[in-house]
């Protein structure tokens, strides 16, 4: 029996790898996966440049006091050192805004930059700086400028003397030699000094040495160091994929209901061989083996080809990166990972190939009395099954129901989400599970609301939704996985919808606007705000604002609130920022503020005991007024206020008119408007002592780099499942075929033209896009705000529709498509031959 089955299935290669294709493409994605870590970590390690890779000692350490400026002389003194480095940085402020100066020789081995105009620095008081901070400072070769920084108090002259070239322009970096920067920082400690030893010398002894001249500093080695530092970054590396090893787990999860429903059509094609054989003395056990055994020789063909494909590729793309001048590492040789994702296919794939097995055992010989191969398939479910599914669907909704119960109050400080999270987790995977079992029972009510407009359009879409209908285990096991991985895409996309929403709420209060002019505590010169209101041509707006910093709230002569120092004030016009519309309120509305109408951010609300609507005395210095509360923010206010007030209730309270600050928007777009708007207002604040210049685009653009970045990856990890779904969607529409072979030449008997058998099967593969992007949607949607409510952020749920239709369409035309080739095929073989087949 065990050589009769695996002979035949060895000498029909095709319909092995079609019935493990799921299988195959899941070692692809595992064993893939641990390349691209590979690739990853390799790659981080090889192109690390935190520190030389010609440094042979490191003196210093985070964990003990920094080493001084005296060691530093000392260690220079010592005989066998060729070249030390002090390693600094300090922030700088300039009138035009900030700079991060930071030491490097800036030639020689040690340096990490390289000098691209002028010359590099080498006295206090002089500095390169990067291309994008020349742009955004309007600075230049020649240009001279003051600024504090380090234990320099009074301003001091810089000038610029070159441009350097680095790895990462941030738009604020500064570059000198250490002696420069302690010089005219007046710094008395360093960071860390690099140590670069005399080629010939003796390391070790050359560490003695320096161990005696710097006593109680830890010194390590180059090597020590930049592996500390590979290792902190594969450790990053190493969380990440942790993450996705939980998504490639989820697609090996589809990949095995996949199989079992493939393994179910294969079996159900050679009823007619099985019963013969039972008729001839098989037992049921042995069945059971010799098909098992079939499903390891599945599992095994497709575990080889799925890691000697991933093999391929992992080794050929980083060759063809390089070729093209991108720095990326080839993976290892991982025997160890590849024998284990081949062995786990084959677990699997026995796993998967059990149930149906064991079904398929259970024939009759007198099913060999049949004039066909091919058995009708079940169509309802047992009662035990039943029951199992209607447990698991109770559980799913009672853990839903406790995850919603714990879900953070309003205004709840100490919301720890790990036990709703978990709550959340436990309710998804019992509804999948449940989904599973119940599956056939829900595809019929499905299908027919889905398929309604197709049953309107003829005979064609009657055949096509009948086809779905008449096998509903089959099309269960097929668009459950399709409905995984739209439950897991749509959770995605309306989380990252709604994150993003958060995150430019967020950015509406910290950054409303491109640039932010303060007064550092003073006032802005009225010049300033008048040439800022000129330069239209690089602003779209100007924006002025008053700043108080002792505001307090009172009721009769009571003080509310335990804020000793007051809530900051200010008069922002918030009509007149762009990022209003962002803007959120927990009570009340933004509209109604206005004279005597006054916005509290939560704390302030929190602290002094207030809602919308209230009415309060709001007190600066000795001038009060009467004032309600329009509205109250569910977080901070913008720039951090805490109270938001009308200008005229400000000036009956007296305070000056004179602006302490501007927020103003680039009129261009890009890197280009941005950097019109930086010139333009330091050309109006040119002069003026104590004015800044911040640039809060940057801060905002990182923010949605990062928002994007996460959905994108989160998609991609999740589309495994779809992809998986795809493949079975169209490794069951091929074995269907053959399975039809006799319907479709009966079909073409009595008229169907080939086109409209191809449609025919064509739609019903896309039938099972429909039926699992419905279920999909149906899970996803509500298991979304389930996880944006439980993470405690107050997002709020955002169900972009478009996103989501094209999610939907795209779906259902990849499924669509996926049965294309089997329709073509089954539309080729003529009708007398189809006829006459038997199997």
């Amino acid at each position: 029996m065990l050589r009769t089955q695996t002979t035949a299935a060895a000498r029909r290669p095709g319909r092995l790898i079609l019935t493990g294709l799921a299988i195959l493409v899941a070692s692809f994605v595992v064993f893939g996966t641990v390349l691209v870590q590979q690739i990853t970590e390799r790659t981080v390690r090889d192109n690390l440049s935190g520190t030389p890779a010609v440094t042979d000692l490191v003196i210093g350490s985070v964990d003990v006091p920094p080493p001084t400026v005296t060691d530093v002389r000392q260690i220079r003194a010592v005989p066998g050192v060729a070249e030390a480095v002090a390693r600094v940085a300090t922030g700088v402020s300039i009138g035009e805004g900030y700079l991060n100066l930071q030491s490097d020789p800036g030639t020689g081995p040690l340096s990490m930059v390289r000098v691209i105009e002028g010359s590099y620095p080498d006295q206090p008081g002089e500095v390169a700086i990067t291309p994008r901070t020349a742009e955004r400072l309007g600075l230049s070769v020649g240009t001279t400028t003051s600024g504090t920084g380090g234990e320099l108090t009074t301003p001091a002259p810089l000038t610029v003397t070159g441009v350097v070239d680095v790895g990462a322009d941030a738009g604020y970096d500064a570059y000198a030699t250490d002696s420069a920067v302690i010089a005219w920082a007046r710094l008395t400690t360093v960071e860390r000094v690099d140590v670069r030893v005399t080629p010939g010398a003796p390391t070790e002894a050359v560490r003695q040495r320096v161990t005696a001249a710097v006593a109680g500093q830890p010194i390590r080695s180059g090597a020590e160091v930049r592996e500390a530092e590979a290792q902190a970054a594969a450790q990053e590396v190493g969380r990440l994929f942790i993450l996705v090893g939980m998504f490639v787990s989820i697609a090996v999860v589809a990949a095995a209901l996949v199989v079992t429903s493939t393994f179910r059509i294969v079996f159900a094609q050679r009823m007619r061989q099985l019963a013969l054989l039972r008729a001839v003395g098989a037992s049921r056990a042995t069945l059971v083996g010799a098909l098992t055994a079939e499903g390891a020789l599945t599992g095994l063909v497709a575990g080889v080809v799925g890691v000697a494909g991933a093999l391929t590729l992992g080794y050929a793309l980083p060759a063809i990166l390089r070729a093209t001048g991108h720095a990326v590492s080839s993976p290892g040789l991982p025997l160890a990972a590849a024998v284990t994702v081949v062995l786990g296919a084959v677990v699997i794939t026995v796993l998967a190939v059990l149930a149906p097995a064991l079904s398929a055992a259970r024939v009759s010989p007198l099913e060999a009395l049949r004039a066909a191969s091919v058995t009708a398939g079940r169509r309802g479910i047992g009662v035990a099954r039943l029951v199992f599914g209607l447990l698991l669907a109770v559980g799913a909704v009672l853990a839903a129901v406790g995850t919603i119960s714990q879900l953070p109050k309003p205004d709840q400080s100490d919301y720890d989400p790990s036990m709703p999270l978990l709550l959340l987790v436990g309710s998804g995977a019992l509804a999948f599970f449940a989904l599973v079992a119940l599956g056939p029972l829900l595809v019929r009510p499905v299908l027919a609301v889905v398929g309604w407009p197709l049953r309107q359009l003829g005979p064609l879409g009657r055949m096509s939704v009948g086809g779905i209908g008449g096998a509903p285990r089959r099309a269960a096991a097929v668009s459950v996985v399709v409905a995984l991985g739209v439950t897991l895409i749509s959770g995605v996309v309306i989380g990252g919808a709604s994150l993003q929403i958060l995150a430019d709420r967020e950015m509406a209060l910290s950054a409303p606007t491109d640039f932010e002019v303060t007064s550092n505590g003073g006032t802005l010169p009225p010049a300033v705000v008048t040439r800022a209101e000129a330069a239209r041509g690089a602003l779209a707006t100007v924006v002025p604002y008053r700043m108080v910093g002792d505001a307090t709230l009172l009721r009769g002569t009571d003080k509310l609130g335990d804020a000793e120092s007051g809530y900051p004030t200010s008069d922002l016009n918030l009509a007149a920022l762009p990022s209003t519309g962002d803007l959120d309120v927990a009570q009340g509305t933004l509209s109604d503020r206005g004279p005597g109408r006054i916005v509290l951010n939560s704390w302030v609300a929190r602290d002094a005991g207030l809602r919308a609507g209230d009415t309060v005395t709001l007190a600066v210095a000795a001038g009060t007024v009467d004032v309600r509360v329009a509205a109250v923010l569910p977080g901070d206010g913008p720039l951090h206020a805490g109270i938001l007030a009308d200008p005229a209730d400000l000036d009956r309270l007296g305070v000056p008119a004179a602006y302490t600050g501007l927020l103003a928007d680039a009129a261009g777009a890009g890197e280009d408007g941005r950097t019109a708007g930086v010139r333009a207002l330091r050309q109006a604040i040119e002069g003026s002592d104590g004015v800044g210049l911040a640039v809060l685009a940057d801060e905002r653009d990182r923010n949605d780099a990062l928002v994007r970045t996460l959905v994108w990856i989160a998609v991609g990890l999740v589309s495994l499942t779809v992809l998986i779904a795809v493949v079975g969607v169209g490794s069951t529409t091929a074995l269907s075929v053959v399975e039809r072979v006799r319907e479709s030449g009966l079909l073409r008997a009595i008229g169907l033209s080939r086109t409209g058998l191809r449609t025919m099967l064509t739609v019903e593969s896309g039938l099972y896009g429909v039926i699992g992007a419905t279920i999909g949607l149906a899970l996803g949607i509500p298991y979304a705000w389930l996880a944006v409510q439980t993470l405690g952020i107050q997002a709020p749920l955002t169900a972009p529709l478009l996103p989501l239709a094209g999610l939907f369409v795209v779906l259902v035309g990849l499924t669509a498509l996926a049965g294309v080739l089997p329709a073509r095929r089954a539309s080729r073989v003529s009708p007398v031959e189809a006829l006459g087949a038997d199997n």
